[in-house]
């Protein structure tokens, strides 16, 4: 109770981030289902990517896309080692730690037991996401047998109907590998707002909320999601066939 008692806010801290990440993990996931994301539409893409993958004879560029894929999540999740090799050895020497973060301006000073129990967190987070990371690159080889195994052009015992539910489990677990990837992605930027923690547990509040808006406008309100949702057509023509029309009036 003493331990609670002191720590009360930076314990209010620690729950107000897990409720952040947590939360937000819920809500795209909820509004992603009616409303058009990153995820979603992206989803849509490898549907098409892979009903065109079975037009093709030939797949090597469709596995050359897979594993420049893979080898995405394979650098991040040895980056992810590295880091928390890291975090381990600070945690090794803490009082060296404490005592540089002392010397610090702003730093608001918290006991041993505290500072550690914040470390703590910081490498349960890059533990989690090592393990998406990793599930990622797993998921990213099966989808490179699923692209090993599609049916060829002609191939006379398989018809129409299988071919399509063909596409769609593979576009299906290519999207499950991306949606890991894009969480290990989530676990970095909530790992850079944990580190505010070490200055102040109000600053680590205001920082938790920034990322929760941050990811909102780049996973439903970017630029790159408008330009993949428009799609122009002979009765919307683009800026630059506007552009051409106007000069040659």
């Amino acid at each position: 109770m003493n331990f609670i008692q002191t720590n009360l806010t930076n314990l209010l801290a620690l729950a107000w981030f897990a409720l952040c990440w947590g939360g937000y993990t819920r809500y795209a996931i909820w509004k992603g289902r009616d409303t058009a994301c990153l995820a979603s539409v992206l989803h849509l893409y490898r549907e098409d990517w892979m009903r065109r993958m079975l037009l093709r004879d030939n797949r090597i560029a469709d596995a050359s896309v897979i594993g420049n894929l893979e080898r995405n999540a394979s650098f991040f999740a040895s980056s992810t080692l590295i880091i928390l090799a890291g975090i381990l050895t600070v945690l090794g020497a803490s009082d060296r730690a404490l005592s540089l973060l002392a010397d610090l301006p702003l730093v608001q000073q918290a006991s041993q037991g505290m500072s550690e129990m914040k470390l703590l967190c910081l490498a349960m987070v890059f533990v989690y996401a090592f393990f998406t990371f990793s599930w990622c690159m797993r998921q990213y080889n099966f989808a490179a047998v699923l692209v090993g195994s599609a049916p060829m052009i002609g191939e006379r015992l398989v018809n129409e109907l299988e071919r399509k539910a063909f596409a769609s489990r593979a576009a299906r677990v290519l999207s499950l590998a991306a949606n890991q990837f894009n969480l290990g992605l989530r676990s970095y930027y909530f790992g850079m707002a944990l580190l505010t923690w070490f200055i102040s547990p109000w600053l680590f509040m205001v920082v938790s909320v920034g990322v929760v808006l941050i990811l909102y406008r780049r996973e439903f309100h970017s630029d790159v999601l408008e330009v993949m949702v428009f799609t122009p057509t002979e009765s919307a023509p683009t800026d630059a066939g506007k552009e051409s029309a106007a000069g040659s009036a």
